[in-house]
């Protein structure tokens, strides 16, 4: 015998297809999976919503302490106790003319 042997192509076309389909599937895992790039743009674009919405808040917090403050008993802003009984209460004074 001479020792020449054929082989059938059909093993290295499984191999060939078992390569190309584990790298479309990593591929499309790393763009389009749990922890992909749009997965990440997305989480990306939220974190930035949030700190907007955080940094909003922390202005609003800012500009209630400081009426707070105004309000306390040792610091006490008469112009602005004069405007929130005026609007809580609904009262004018006599020589003031409303406008609705």
């Amino acid at each position: 015998m001479s020792g020449q042997r054929r082989q059938s192509g059909f093993g290295g076309v499984v191999y060939f297809i078992g390569i190309i389909s584990a790298g479309v599937y990593f591929t499309f895992a790393s763009v389009q999976g749990d922890y992909g790039l749009f997965r990440r743009v997305r989480i990306d674009a939220e974190a930035a919503a949030l700190a907007a919405e955080r940094d909003a808040l922390m202005v609003e917090i800012a500009a209630l302490r400081n009426k707070t403050h105004r309000l306390s008993d040792e610091y006490l802003d008469l112009d602005l106790l004069d405007e929130q009984a005026r609007s809580m209460l609904g009262l004018v004074r006599g020589d003031e003319v409303v406008l609705r």
